[in-house]
């Protein structure tokens, strides 16, 4: 259970990044997901391990079990630590790069800047960088000539809307930037927190494990009883 809740956060921040990369353009960002989504690849082969090791007794199943727990460990401690660094980016890249999207729209379907502008306009309901005023400052506004705004930035609410500036109560207010941001950190959230849980699970089972192994090595009686093939 645990490598697949960690395999879908990973896979979330993959599906949920490609909708958003055109205003990120630090791929280096999606290394914590990919670590998160090696990591609960590795769990499924470290549970057989430590099942298999439990169930026959083996000191040396035991000892691999916990070595390999610790390098897990250490691992999800990279992704927490990996997590809040590009988390703190996130906004300067968004503010780089979120310029130069909206001066590249031009209003076409088949161009992927700008269906990711529209995407982000209806599923965040937001208009422009920070309000839909910024579309005036658009190549494709002073192109077109009309006044209007992509019809992206009308409320959903509304089916008459033709995104006429001359109409700003139809438009969304609030601009995406600020939303854009928000979004992609708490994405890299989700990964921070399953990294933090699962690490605490695998210090658990450290801590279980050597307990087991710690029994095993102090108490004589037990290591007669497993020798002659009776089991306490």
């Amino acid at each position: 259970a645990a490598a697949g809740i960690l395999c879908y956060v990973g896979a979330y921040v993959f599906i949920t990044y490609d909708d958003y990369d055109h205003f990120f353009e630090d791929v280096y960002t999606l290394i914590p997901a990919v670590i998160i989504i090696a990591v609960g690849t590795l769990l499924f082969i470290i549970g057989l391990i430590g099942c298999c090791a439990t169930i026959r007794e083996s000191r040396c199943g035991l000892a691999t079990f916990v070595i390999i727990l610790l390098l897990v460990f250490i691992t999800e401690v990279v992704v927490v630590v990996l997590g809040y660094i590009y988390r703190a980016k996130v906004e300067d890249e968004v503010d780089h790069s979120i310029q130069k999207v909206y001066n590249g729209y031009n209003g076409t379907n088949p161009d992927a800047a700008s269906r990711a502008i529209d995407y982000v306009q209806r599923q965040l309901r937001c208009c422009g960088i920070h309000n839909y005023s910024d579309w005036e400052n658009t190549v494709w506004f002073k192109q077109t000539k009309n006044n209007s705004v992509p019809l992206s930035c009308c409320k959903a609410a509304l089916s008459n809307c033709t995104g006429s500036l001359t109409r700003p109560m139809d438009l969304y207010s609030e601009g995406c930037e600020a939303l854009v941001v928000k979004k992609l950190q708490e994405i890299m959230m989700y990964v921070i927190w399953a990294a933090l849980a699962f690490a605490a699970i695998q210090l658990l089972g450290m801590l279980c494990a050597c307990i087991v192994l710690c029994r095993r090595s102090r108490d004589p009686a037990y290591e007669l009883l497993i020798a002659g093939g009776t089991y306490a």
